[in-house]
Formats: structure tokens, C-alpha cells, sequence
């Protein structure tokens, strides 16, 4: 099986990668950094592989993709973030969010279409600020948003592909949000389970997507229904 994963080279794109390779798939990650693909892709072992790849700029996606052959698995994780209000608008930093998440997966999508086969399956990183806005999430929220009429919509396009998103909540244990005590614990108080979700959490879903032939057009949150409460 191969699997590219794009952003593949830190925090959560990082663990799915190395999942991928431990379940024996040759897996294919992406960096803005050659130096980190071709780190990463070392890490991972024999079969792996690394491409530089920079979705702020979505015209040269297809190109970089050109030494790709069959992909079985295609995860799309890679983000940047903003802060960015109503009230102090950024639209540069806007376009450039939207156009990394909206714009340029669709267009990793549609370069790896001949390389993708009737069993192949996609899964689509969104994330729950689509449901829960946040201080400066303006932009986030939207294209997070944006996510499920992309999914919806590649379903019907790519069928019988299976294409599923995925939305995760706070991750406790992530690189991102360790660092963020006072936003966790905000969180943990109104998660019923009395835990955040985990990075193992998240790759396990990645792991139910993919491999799961009866799940399809589903947009699934991971947070241990932190937005109950």
C-alpha cells in the first residue's frame, strides 16, 4: 500500500506517517523543507519517500507530484493558522489560509486523480472550530466550514472512491496545544470524559477512515464530545 500524507513531516501528519510505515505501507510525506522530507522519509525507512511541496502556492502541486505512481491512501493534513478577527481583517493572511486548505487540497486531489484507484480512500483534515468559533478563528472557522462542502462534493466526483473528513478537537498531547495549558484546560472542564482527545486518538481515526469500505462522506469529530458541555 502507499500512502501520501501532506504534511507529513511534524505533529499530527508526522504520527500518521509513521503509523502508516509501522502497518508496512510505503508512505509518501510532504514538507515545505526538502531537508525535512528527505529527514522524515529516512525515518520512515525503505520505500518511504519525500516531496517539497508548498500549497501557498497551488500551481506547483501537480508538478511535484509528477514521480508519484499508484497512491492507495491519501491523507490531507498540513495547515497554517491565523489569527484573524472581523475586527483588525487580515485579508492576506486570509487568502493565503484559505488557499492552503481549500484551494490546494482540492488541487492535490484533482493532480493525484490518475493515480488514485477504485479502492483507494481520501481522508481530509478539518477541525471542530467549524462548530465552535474562537477569538481570532474568523478564518479558521470558515474554511474548517468549507471542508464538509469539499468532501461532500469530491464524493460524488471521484465515486467510488471513498472520501471522509476528519475533525479534531483540542489535542492535549500535540506539539501545538501542550504548549497552550490555559486553552486545554478551558477545554478539559467541558469534555465529559475527563480527558482531551490524544494524538493516538487521531490516528486511529485516520486508520477507521481509510480502512473501513463502508464509511463514506462522513464528517467525523474526535473530541471526546468536548462540545456537549
Amino acid at each position: 500500500m502507499r500512502t501520501v500524507v501532506v504534511g507529513g513531516s511534524s505533529g499530527l501528519g508526522l504520527e500518521i506517517a509513521r503509523n502508516r510505515a509501522k502497518l508496512g505501507d510505503s508512505v509518501v510525506v510532504t514538507s515545505r523543507s526538502a531537508d525535512r522530507a528527505a529527514e522524515v522519509s529516512a525515518e520512515l525507512g525503505d520505500g518511504s519517500s519525500g516531496v517539497v511541496l508548498e500549497l501557498a502556492d497551488p500551481e506547483t502541486i501537480a508538478p511535484a507530484f509528477a514521480d508519484v505512481d499508484r497512491v492507495d491512501n491519501l491523507v490531507l493534513t498540513a495547515i497554517d493558522r491565523d489569527q484573524n478577527t472581523l475586527e483588525t481583517y487580515d485579508p492576506v493572511a486570509a487568502i493565503r489560509l484559505a488557499t492552503i486548505k481549500l484551494v490546494a487540497y482540492t488541487e492535490v486531489v484533482h493532480a493525484l486523480r490518475p493515480k488514485l484507484h477504485d479502492e483507494s480512500a481520501i481522508v481530509i483534515f478539518g477541525g471542530r472550530a467549524k462548530d465552535r468559533p474562537y477569538p481570532g478563528s474568523t478564518t479558521v472557522s470558515t474554511v474548517n466550514g468549507g471542508v464538509v462542502g469539499m468532501v461532500n462534493s469530491l464524493v460524488t466526483e471521484l465515486k467510488p472512491i471513498r472520501v471522509n473528513a476528519l475533525h479534531p478537537g483540542i489535542i492535549g498531547d500535540s506539539p501545538y496545544w501542550a504548549s497552550k495549558p490555559a486553552a486545554t484546560d478551558a477545554a478539559l472542564a467541558r469534555t465529559p470524559t475527563g480527558r482531551l482527545a490524544s494524538m493516538a486518538d487521531i490516528v486511529g481515526a485516520v486508520d477507521f477512515l481509510l480502512g473501513n469500505r463502508g464509511v463514506n462522506g462522513v464528517q467525523l469529530d474526535v473530541d471526546n464530545g468536548w462540545l456537549l458541555l
